[in-house]
This record gives structure tokens, sequence and C-alpha cells, in this order.
């Protein structure tokens, strides 16, 4: 089989389309990267939902966190700490363990027993573990944020009588953005690397349309050689972050194209080798 063959065959077969069997001997260094590469896209979908969600759940947590009602700040303090303080494939584990109980207990809507399963799957359950998880540490980041927002600016605001939702509008929240990105693009950057724990946590893959991770370790298994499928992983998930910095890279810009150059933030990679 060509390479171009195996491209139309297996590019989209991880979201069902091509071929539906798998290859099972003589496996090729072009099926090793379009099946890995086929895989991805569900971690790019994993990362790009739950991050896109994600953002506004933390900017609501943290501004939850930063109010004076106690029944509102409560509930964002310990929904970072719990999420903040547990490791991110225990949260897998108790979500798959919940979702899975919720068919047999059954949700009662208006005497109407809602659907549930659907929440077993990966592409919903993971998601959510995934979206939660990214909120609570993106909720911490931007917490910071608001409280460096300096208070000269603030000050200014009141003496030029902008309150309320203007003040936050036009003054808070471009500072805060402009002072979270850089620590905002690192949590992206992790987030698409948490991915990968996905092909560990329980939630399994549908006919076998896995992430990157699932095909390599399909490889492995079968060519007893794990020195070319995960390595190939490696790559796209490098590949993937340098799109992130880039991406991201323009947004912070653009956050502070008002700034001199020499005071303007610079993006910096921090890897997080534990969480």
């Amino acid at each position: 089989m060509s390479c171009a063959q195996t491209i139309q065959d297996y590019a989209l077969r991880s979201i069902g389309f091509g071929e539906r069997l798998l290859p099972r001997s003589d496996f090729t260094l072009c099926e090793h990267f379009v099946l890995i590469g086929s895989g991805m896209i569900w971690n790019v979908y994993f990362g790009a939902l739950a991050l896109f969600l994600g953002f506004f759940l933390a900017i609501a947590v943290a501004l939850g966190k930063a109010s004076s009602n106690p029944w509102v700040r409560k509930p964002a303090e310990w929904f970072i700490f719990i999420f903040r303080g547990s490791p991110l494939f225990i949260q897998f584990f108790l979500a798959y363990e919940a979702f899975v109980l919720l068919p047999k207990v059954g949700i009662e809507i208006f005497g109407i027993t809602a659907e549930t399963r659907w929440l077993t799957r990966a592409w919903a359950g993971a998601l959510i573990v995934l979206f939660l998880n990214t909120a609570a540490y993106s909720g911490e980041i931007f917490y910071g944020a608001l409280r460096s927002v300096p208070k000269g600016d603030m000050e200014a605001a009141d003496a030029y009588g902008i309150t309320g939702w203007s003040r936050f509008r036009r003054i808070t929240w471009p500072t805060m953005m402009r002072l979270a990105w850089p620590a905002y693009t690192n949590e992206a950057i992790f987030l698409f690397h948490a991915t990968a724990l996905v092909f560990f946590s329980s939630f399994p893959a549908w006919q076998q349309r896995g992430d990157a991770l699932y095909y390599a370790n399909y490889f492995a298994d079968r060519t007893f050689n794990p020195f070319v499928a995960y390595p190939i992983v490696a790559g796209y998930f490098i590949v993937l972050t340098l799109c992130v910095i880039m991406i991201f890279g323009l947004i912070n810009t653009r956050l502070n194209r008002h700034l001199p150059q020499e005071h303007r933030a610079k993006i910096r990679i921090r890897p997080q080798i534990m969480r």
C-alpha cells in the first residue's frame, strides 16, 4: 500500500471516516504517522474545547473568589482547591464511575428519564473533566492577575467617574488579561499535554477511534518496539505546543500593543513537571 493510499484510508479514521479495520502486520512508517496523526484530532478536540469553555468558567470563578460575599467566595475557593489539590487521573476515574452509575440511578426531569449513557463516552465525559480542571487552574491565574491590577488604575477610574460594569470592561478586564496571559499560555500548553491522560483513564475508545496515544500503544504492542510510535507522538505534541505558543503569542502582542516594547510581557515556556 502506498503512502498516499494510507493517507486516504486512515487520515480521518479516528472520527469515523475511511478504512474501518486497522492494519494487522507489516506496519510502515507512513501508517505510524498517519494513524497517530489521525488520533491527534481527538487530542486537539479535548484541548481546544476544554480551553474555550474553561476560559469563561475561570473568569467567573476568579471573580467569585474575589467577591466579598462569602456565599459566592467560598464555593469558588473550594472549587479551585478540590480540582487543583487532586490528581487529574483520579478526577478522570471518579468522574467515570459517577457517570456509569447515572443510568442505573436514572435522572428524571419533569417526569421524563434523561439519557445519560453518553457521559461515559470519552468525547463527553473526559471533556467535562478537562474543562473543570483547567477552569480551576485558570481561575487561580486570573484571580492572581485580578489582585495585581494597579490601584492607581482604579483610582483614576474613580476620578473620571467610571464605575461598575464600565470600569470592569474598560480597565479591570484588559489589565487582568494582560497580566495573566503569559501564565495562562503555560496552562494551555499543559492542558493539551494532559489530553494524553485520556487514554489511561477509564473512558473507552468507541470502535477503536482513540486518540494519538491509543494508536501509538497499538503499534508498540504489536511491533514490541516503543521507540518508533511514542517518539512520533512526542513530535506531534511538540508541533502542537509550537502552534499554541504562536497563537497565544499573537494574542499577547495584541493585549500589550499600547505598551512600549521594553515593557511588554514575554511568553516563556515553563513546563509543569508535576501538577
